[in-house]
C-alpha cells in the first residue's frame, strides 16, 4: 500500500520519477500494475486530462477521471481542479498518434479503485492515516486520503477550541493526521482531527499559574472572553470591550483548575497580528483510537469520543 497515499506524495519519489523515463518504465508499470503520479497539463474540451509523462505524453480520458463520474456522484470539478497538480493513475495502454509520436492511456479511477478496495475499504473507525488538505470552506476542511478520494474534516471537529473558519488551523496543501470517525457509505468516511491534539491535562500541564503567555482570543461572550492557548485547550478571561475575536494576546494566567477544567486568564494586551499556521503538534500521530477521553478523571464533566461504532 505504499503507492496509496495522497495525490502528490508519490511525484518526486524516484521509483516514479524512474517509470515516467521511458517507454519501457511506463509498460514495466503497467504490467506490475503500480500507480503512479505526475502533473496535469490541460483539461480538454471534454473534460479529458492531459498529463505530462516525461517520456510522452498521457490522457486519462474524462470517464477514467474519477469515481462516480459514470453515474453522477461525482462532479466533472474533480476532474477540473486537478489542472497544474499531480494526479494520481494507473497506465492503461501506450497507442499511437496520428502524428506517430506515442501517446498513453491512462485511468485515474483504477488508481481510485485500487485505493478503496486494499486500503480504505479495510480502514476501521478510530484508524489514524495520513492526509493532505486540498480546500478549506467555512464549515470545514476537505482532504485527500489517497489518490484524490476526498473527505471532510468537519470544523468542529478539527479542535477542542473552536475557531471561525478552517484556515485558523490548516492551509492547503499541508500533510496533516486525521482518525477515522465514521463511515457515512461504503464510497465515503467522515473524519476528526481534536482527538490527536491531547487530553486537557496534557494540554494544560505546558503552563503554570502566574506565567505570561501567548494566545489568541477565539470568542467574546457576555461573561468572558475566551482565549486559544493550545488547539485543544482555551481559557476564560474577564470581559474587556477593546478585545476582538481573532486578535493575538498576551495572558496572564491566574489560575488552573482540573476539577472544573478551567484555566483562569487575564488578558494583558491584546493586538493585531498575522502569524503563519502552524504545524500541528500531535500527542497521538499513528496507530488505532477505540476511545478518547479529554477530560481528567477528577472532572465531573466528561467530554469523550468513542469510535467503537461499526461501519456501514
Amino acid at each position: 500500500m505504499d503507492d496509496i497515499r495522497p495525490e502528490g506524495w508519490l511525484l518526486n519519489t524516484a521509483k516514479n520519477r524512474e517509470a515516467l523515463r521511458t517507454p519501457a518504465g511506463l509498460m514495466r508499470a503497467k504490467e506490475e500494475d503500480r500507480i503512479l503520479e505526475a502533473r496535469a497539463l490541460v483539461c480538454d474540451g471534454e473534460h479529458n486530462l492531459i498529463v505530462d509523462l516525461d517520456c510522452m505524453k498521457g490522457i486519462i480520458p474524462r470517464l477514467e477521471g474519477a469515481l462516480g463520474l459514470e453515474d453522477g456522484t461525482t462532479r466533472d470539478i474533480a476532474i477540473i481542479s486537478r489542472v497544474n497538480k499531480a494526479v494520481s493513475f494507473k497506465v492503461m495502454d501506450i497507442t499511437e498518434q496520428p502524428d506517430g509520436k506515442p501517446l498513453a492511456i491512462l485511468s485515474r479511477r483504477a488508481a481510485q479503485q485500487q485505493a478503496m478496495d486494499d486500503y480504505i475499504a479495510r480502514l476501521k473507525t478510530g484508524d489514524i492515516i495520513d492526509v493532505r488538505v486540498t480546500h478549506l470552506e467555512p464549515f470545514g476542511a476537505f482532504v485527500d486520503i489517497g489518490c484524490g478520494i476526498p473527505s471532510l474534516i468537519p470544523i468542529d471537529l478539527i479542535s477542542i477550541s473552536r475557531i471561525s473558519h478552517p484556515r485558523d488551523r490548516f492551509c492547503v496543501g499541508q500533510d496533516i493526521k486525521a482518525v477515522v470517525k465514521a463511515f457515512e457509505s461504503k464510497r465515503r468516511i467522515s473524519l476528526s482531527h481534536k482527538e490527536l491534539l491531547g487530553t486537557w491535562e496534557e494540554n494544560a500541564a505546558h503552563f503554570s499559574p502566574g506565567e505570561t503567555v501567548a494566545g489568541i482570543v477565539r470568542s467574546q461572550e457576555s461573561y468572558g472572553i475566551f482565549v486559544e492557548l493550545t488547539p485543544n485547550l482555551a481559557g476564560l478571561a474577564e470581559p474587556r470591550e477593546d478585545v476582538r475575536p481573532g486578535q493575538s494576546a498576551s495572558v496572564f494566567i491566574k489560575n488552573i483548575i482540573p476539577e472544573k477544567m478551567k484555566v483562569k486568564l487575564i488578558i494583558v494586551d491584546a493586538f493585531d497580528a498575522t502569524y503563519q499556521v502552524k504545524t500541528p503538534s500531535y500527542y497521538i500521530s499513528s496507530g488505532h483510537i477505540d476511545r478518547w477521553l479529554y477530560s481528567p478523571p477528577s472532572c465531573t464533566r466528561v467530554i469523550e469520543t468513542d469510535f467503537e461504532t461499526p461501519k456501514i
